[in-house]
């Protein structure tokens, strides 16, 4: 009986210790890379991106570290695991900031940020991003641009700037989600300094011409004439096709600061506060 025990404590222990090994551990540096290269090939992004932390783990000064590192972030990225490529891109731009292909770390570190904006949902259901929060697309944005600014001849830099003009252009159109917000709520003030804002920051964008018609709305609730006029004028000389005008140039919205008080004493006590609407302020199609 004690033979027996000390053979399956032996047993015990061999097994034990075999579970701490991999079917890779007896790999050279260069199998590791090319079985980490050819998972990459079969789509399975998890499993390669393993292979290649574990050939850094044991290779740290070996002749493919280098790339290894910079692999691993596609492979972090394929798997949509956006935050993990995100720090593999930074760790390569902080270890290797003169490397060749540092370029490659840049852009994926946008382009995760990119995605992860988006989000999986939003790829199927076609979602209004810039009705969330833009933070991760500002990060996104300022990655590209310091793409654009350290590398200009990269050869992501066209694809970078591409990103880059959609950015701009869903920033924008937050701003204009949050004045019509801001409308709803009264807080004319607010609104006006939000299309002022698209207006001064996102020249290029389409979501200039919805920047001047909440200016001029909200000017005009505020007793502002001069400076809503002055907005008009612009949005008529620019933007003369713009939803808020009807065929002679006037403003459709263009309701005074009485109206809306009066519907808010009649609506007082109520949860159903029917202020007039202001126009939607989207050009959109």
């Amino acid at each position: 009986m004690q033979r027996f025990t000390t053979i399956l404590l032996c047993v015990l222990l061999a097994y034990c210790a075999g579970q701490g090994k991999s079917q890779y551990d007896h790999y050279s540096e260069e199998q590791l890379y090319d079985k980490a290269r050819r998972l990459m090939l079969d789509s399975k992004y998890t499993q390669s991106a393993d292979l290649y932390q574990m050939l850094e783990t044991r290779f740290p000064f070996g002749q493919y570290a280098e790339q290894a590192q910079l692999e691993i972030i596609t492979a972090y990225y394929q798997a949509y695991d956006y935050e993990l490529a995100i720090a593999a891109a930074d760790r390569f731009i902080r270890l290797h900031p003169e490397h060749s292909e540092v370029d490659f770390a840049y852009y994926y570190r946008g382009l995760s940020r990119f995605d992860m904006n988006r989000g999986i949902l939003d790829k199927f259901f076609n979602l209004d991003l810039s009705k969330r929060d833009p933070g991760v697309a500002v990060e996104s944005f300022n990655d590209f641009s310091e793409l654009i600014s350290r590398y200009p001849e990269s050869r992501f830099a066209a694809d970078a700037r591409g990103r880059m003009r959609f950015l701009r252009n869903l920033m924008a159109r937050h701003e204009v989600h949050v004045a019509n917000y801001y409308f709803k709520r009264g807080a004319y003030a607010a609104s006006a300094n939000r299309g002022k804002y698209v207006f001064e920051h996102y020249q290029e964008s389409p979501a200039v011409s919805d920047g001047l018609a909440i200016m001029i709305q909200a000017y005009s609730l505020l007793g502002m004439d001069d400076l809503s006029d002055k907005s008009l004028a612009v949005l008529k000389k620019n933007y003369p096709g713009h939803e808020s005008l009807d065929e002679s140039g006037n403003f459709k919205g263009d309701f005074k600061l009485e109206e809306v008080e009066a519907s808010r004493l009649k609506n007082t006590g109520t949860r159903m506060f029917n202020q007039p609407a202001p126009p939607s302020f989207d050009n959109r199609d």
